[in-house]
């Protein structure tokens, strides 16, 4: 290269590796000669060197030539100041030496680091809890950017109903849209099914093909005719087009033999088409994450099968209670623990009494809720019956022995308008609250008896004077038990929160100690009831 950094002369090994000839570089400087290389930082280097004198070694570039347009090529570049022997500057010599199978190597080396960090990466992030949609839109956040440009997730609904089998199909396929995510914002997001959206796909559409026939498809190279057989309508190839969508791979999300549903994955920005090796990656994190995807629709069925039996099992408020105003709760677990067996009940008696119930079955699931459905209908019989609080449980206990070894915590109280008294017996529960106008609440000190279905235990009864005002504030143990502080703590706070309690309506009470001691994620189930004595009526 001449002072002006324009070639004087090749050789003919650099004739073939930019694919031109000598004539064909003389008099032109190296951003003429390779358009397809950055070449700003190789011209920055050559006039460093000029002004200098301090050769460049072993510099890489990376691009490609006339010689070969279709795949990028390495070289090693090597810079040196060229003087006459009196030192004045003549211009620049070059050296070039082709390193494309050790860049090749060493870019496959780390793309399979990269793949390696991907899948650990899936494998700590995607099935965190057992919620399709969480997992769907953990999936799409780990594809991108690594994977794709723009991820999306759609499981097909008669999966999420729980009624699809294995098997081939046919005709047309109706997707609920779970996740969609972008490496950056991009008009192809308003293309794609946005988040709980229904949408029905023909047959032939290749969202359709890849559920049909649970194997990849793979669009190196997406062209006009595809972008209408992967969007849901024209308008939304049309934004496809726009933000320069130009690769697309789809994969089935399959989990012990069934389709659920498809990855579906497309490159705007990022130049390279899907092949074959991302289709193979692609695979690997819908397979993981279909698993969890599969554990969390049944693990939402059989739970949604079981909070539905545990409220059909939940009494109404009776329409008229004397001398009581009754505010109830029940809220089932929220984590991956399915629900448990929390129950309460408030059953009218003779001579204007009440009775008030809140137990909680030890367990979980439909097993749980039926037992607590039994217990119940026990407690409602035996309450009939008029007897003393711990004759009650003293029954239960006996009927709770021969229901399959469970076990259940109960607290039976039974309030008497006319004399102003609450007859309470426990067995193991939690205590209840007594808050009374203008002064601390309460814990009630019971004898806490044992639990239901241990066995030849005796239950004692204590009586409460109640007058107006007065709250008596039942609960089962998910509202203050948790897994990170004591329980004396947690009491201690249920404490702080009903001080003053006696000012506010009951209902607003129960929001209140849900809102302020339940964590979305608790493992157990609540059920709440509050009841406040009323003035006599005249």
């Amino acid at each position: 290269m001449d002072t002006d950094l324009r070639y004087v002369t090749v050789n003919p090994a650099l004739e073939r590796i930019n694919g031109l000839s000598v004539e064909d570089h003389v008099g032109r400087p190296v951003s003429e000669i390779l358009p397809h290389v950055e070449t700003r930082a190789i011209e920055s280097a050559q006039w460093r060197v000029l002004e200098t004198g301090v050769p460049l070694l072993d510099q890489h570039v990376v691009g490609r030539t006339w010689a070969d347009r279709d795949q990028d090529s390495a070289w090693s570049v090597s810079l040196y100041r060229l003087e006459d022997p009196i030192g004045r500057v003549q211009g620049v010599a070059a050296s070039i030496a082709d390193v494309t199978e050790r860049h090749r190597v060493e870019t496959e080396a780390a793309r399979a680091r990269r793949r390696l960090a991907l899948i650990a990466d899936a494998s700590a992030l995607v099935g965190t809890v057992l919620n399709v949609d969480q997992t769907a839109r953990e999936l799409a956040e780990v594809a991108v950017p690594e994977l794709a440009d723009i991820a999306a997730v759609d499981v097909l609904d008669t999966v999420l109903a729980c009624y699809r089998t294995a098997g081939l199909r046919s005709g047309p396929e109706l997707f609920r849209a779970l996740a969609l995510a972008a490496a950056y914002p991009t008009e192809a997001t308003r293309a794609g099914d946005q988040e709980g959206d229904l949408a029905t796909y023909a047959a032939d559409r290749l969202v359709t093909q890849c559920v049909h026939t649970g194997r990849p498809v793979l669009i190196r190279h997406v062209d006009e005719r595809d972008l209408t057989r992967i969007a849901r309508d024209p308008e939304a190839a049309t934004l496809l087009a726009r933000a320069g969508v130009h690769s697309y791979l789809a994969v089935p999300l399959s989990a012990r033999g069934v389709v659920l549903g498809v990855l579906e994955l497309k490159r705007a920005r990022n130049p390279l088409p899907f092949d074959q090796d991302d289709a193979v990656l692609a695979v690997e994190l819908a397979n993981r994450a279909a698993v969890s995807i599969d554990n969390a629709r049944w693990y939402q069925s059989v739970r949604n099968t079981a909070v539905t039996l545990q409220r059909s099992l939940l009494p109404e408020h009776p329409s008229h209670l004397p001398g009581l105003e009754i505010a109830s709760r029940y809220q089932p677990a929220q984590a991956t623990t399915e629900v448990g067996g929390d129950w309460f009940d408030i059953i009218p008696l003779t001579g204007d009494k009440t009775a008030l119930v809140v137990g909680d079955v030890m367990g979980s699931g439909i097993d749980a809720a039926a037992t607590m459905g039994r217990l119940r209908t026990a407690t409602c019989t035996l309450a009939e019956l008029d007897f003393d609080p711990a004759q009650v449980l003293q029954h239960l206990d006996r009927i709770t022995s021969g229901l399959e070894h469970y076990i259940a915590t109960c607290l039976y109280a039974v309030y008497d308008p006319h004399h102003g008294e609450c007859h309470i017996a426990n067995a193991g529960h939690m205590p209840p609250v007594l808050v009374r106008p203008g002064r601390p609440p309460e814990l009630l000190d019971l004898s806490p008896g044992a639990p239901l279905g241990v066995g030849g235990v005796t239950f004692h009864s204590r009586t409460v004077d109640l007058g107006p005002g007065d709250d008596l504030v039942l609960y089962t143990d998910g509202l203050v038990e948790t897994r990170r502080h004591p329980i004396d703590e947690r009491l201690d706070t249920l404490l702080g929160l009903l001080d003053g309690s006696d000012c506010r309506p009951v209902g607003e009470t129960c929001e209140l100690l849900l809102h302020t001691l339940r964590d979305p994620g608790d493992h157990d189930d609540v059920a709440l009831l509050i009841t406040r004595i009323l003035p006599a009526q005249s």
